[in-house]
């Protein structure tokens, strides 16, 4: 299928629920987690799930707010690239362990920790809660075949406004 299965954005009940999903977007921004990591952590959440959709979005969204192809490229093989902090990579790990949960059993307390280690409470809560808002939408977006490569920076927030 090369077509969308329903256009969410025209859809009357898909636009509340997904200015309701942004609305819970512009909480975690209030957190003091940092975007960077927001980004990142979206990325590869996107990419484990297969989300050509949120990955282009995502891709482009991060460089349009100056993040470097360097980096962006390498979101996926992070475990073996040297330009992540220690927070990036413990909020890279939890959020692998938390999309793969089928997989994983569940988050390990060793990457409980070094995500703790890295973060405060309230960022903790904010990076679980974008992990679980980007796997909810790679869902969405996957099952109703929402393709990637079209997408430009800032018309997400545009039709959220």
């Amino acid at each position: 299928m090369t077509e969308p299965r329903i256009d969410l954005m025209s859809n009357e009940l898909g636009a509340r629920l997904g200015k309701r999903m942004f609305g819970i977007h512009q909480a975690v921004q209030e957190s003091g987690l940092p975007e960077t990591t927001q980004a990142l952590v979206m990325l590869r959440a996107s990419q484990i799930n297969g989300c050509g959709h949120c990955i282009d979005l995502h891709v482009k969204e991060a460089a349009a707010a100056g993040e470097t192809e360097t980096r962006l490229s390498l979101v996926a093989a992070w475990h073996h690239s040297t330009v992540f902090t220690e927070a990036e990579q413990a909020a890279l790990a939890l959020t692998e362990e938390a999309t793969r949960l089928a997989d994983t059993h569940g988050v390990s307390d060793d990457t409980w920790a070094w995500a703790s280690k890295h973060y405060e409470e309230d960022q903790l809560i904010a990076l679980v809660t974008v992990i679980a808002m980007i796997n909810a939408t790679n869902r969405l977006a996957v099952t109703l075949n929402q393709l990637g490569g079209s997408y430009e920076a800032g018309l997400l927030t545009k039709a959220l406004d």
